[in-house]
């Protein structure tokens, strides 16, 4: 039984096998490594997890062990291949909610924390969303992958909960999906093509299309829609690394 007191969090600082183009672009072996505002994007997500205090736990999980642990004064464990091979183990063994991150949401911050907690509790599965029209009003610039759905646009914010062990189902069909391009949309229509038609045709929103697959799975799954556009930038690409930059240089400011 997960216990809904204490939260784990996970950041994912694995790459897929390979030289990473960003990674090598800064001369890194690693992309979690990359600089943001002089400090390892890593470390700031550690950083801002480790102040939260709802979070009583921070696990890294990568690949290149060592190459982490020369990044900060943090335990770094072994990840699996792929996403859902990390996560399994860690979701079967779980004994209070976790909350998981990726090493690259450099502009992770205690306000978007506590807005993604405090909607999140007591859910099976939570996912953190960013509505287009919130991003585009702050970065017009910023260019992200839009999943569309009647009533609006939505971008993911890299932030997912896990509440319950009645997940694992869902990751069984994580697994299918993980090496395809088009990740949204493909694990949309791995559910059904019923829901992946209520979507194309834009007769769902995102809560409807999330309510029907975790009825069909026996579990709540529900949208967490953050407030702060920097929620849903990650850093993909030299474009990406710039505008956070800059938002840094602001923040710090």
């Amino acid at each position: 039984m997960i216990r809904s007191s204490d939260i784990t969090a996970i950041i994912l600082a694995g790459q897929r096998p390979g030289i990473d183009p960003l990674a090598a672009a800064f001369d890194l072996e690693c992309k979690a490594l990359i600089p943001v505002g002089g400090i390892p994007m890593v470390s700031r997500v550690f950083a801002a997890l480790d102040a939260h205090p709802a979070i009583t736990s921070i696990r890294v999980m990568a690949q290149d062990v060592a190459a982490l642990k020369r990044a900060g004064d943090f335990e770094v464990s072994p990840s699996g291949a792929t996403i859902a091979a990390t996560i399994a183990p860690l979701v079967a063994e779980a004994r209070e909610p976790m909350l998981i991150t990726t090493a690259d949401h450099a502009l992770l911050s205690a306000a978007m924390l506590d807005s993604f907690i405090t909607k999140a509790r007591g859910a099976d599965l939570a996912i953190g969303m960013v509505e287009r029209h919130t991003l585009l009003a702050a970065y017009p610039q910023s260019k992200r992958t839009w999943l569309k759905f009647r009533g609006g646009a939505y971008s993911g914010a890299n932030l997912f909960w896990v509440g319950s062990p009645d997940v694992m189902p869902l990751l069984d069909i994580w697994k299918q999906v993980e090496q395809k391009r088009k990740r949204g949309r493909a694990l949309i229509g791995a559910f059904g093509p019923w829901i992946l038609l209520g979507v194309a045709l834009r007769l769902l929103t995102l809560e409807g299309a999330l309510a029907k697959i975790g009825k069909r799975f026996g579990i709540t799954i529900v949208p967490v829609i953050l407030p702060q556009a920097e929620a849903c930038i990650d850093v993909d690409s030299i474009a990406d690394h710039q505008l956070v930059e800059r938002i840094i240089a602001v923040r710090s400011a």
